[in-house]
This record gives C-alpha cells, sequence and structure tokens, in this order.
C-alpha cells in the first residue's frame, strides 16, 4: 500500500503525523507528507485510520499498476 498527502487540500491540522509519526511528516508550511514508501502491512489499519480522521481528505491510498 502507498500513500499519498494531497498538498493543495492539505491544512496543516497535522492530525495524521500527532497520531501516527512512523508513517507523516510535516514540513517547514505545516503540510503533511508520507515519509515511507510502501506502508508496511502491518500499519495498514493505522493508515486507514489517518485516512479516516483527516477533516480535509487530503490522504489518499495510490493505485499501484501491476
Amino acid at each position: 500500500m502507498k500513500l499519498h498527502v494531497d498538498r493543495e487540500m492539505c491544512q496543516g491540522h497535522s492530525r495524521c503525523y500527532a497520531t501516527y509519526p512512523e508513517l507523516f511528516d510535516i514540513d517547514d508550511e505545516g503540510t503533511a507528507f508520507v515519509t515511507v514508501e510502501h506502508v508496511p502491512s502491518e500499519w495498514e489499519d493505522q493508515a486507514h485510520n489517518a485516512i479516516a480522521n483527516c477533516p480535509e481528505r487530503a490522504i489518499h491510498i495510490v493505485k499501484e499498476v501491476p
């Protein structure tokens, strides 16, 4: 699983980073970004929770082409 934060949608609430610092970080402008290239299977529940708890719905699963 891969995640992406839409920088245009992110408003810097930082809920993702505060809850899951192993998956996200915040840049100098307060915008979140994903810190792992592929989310390990044991962290997929955390990834889905981060998506569900983003007030701006800025976090998305990236569809991987086989």
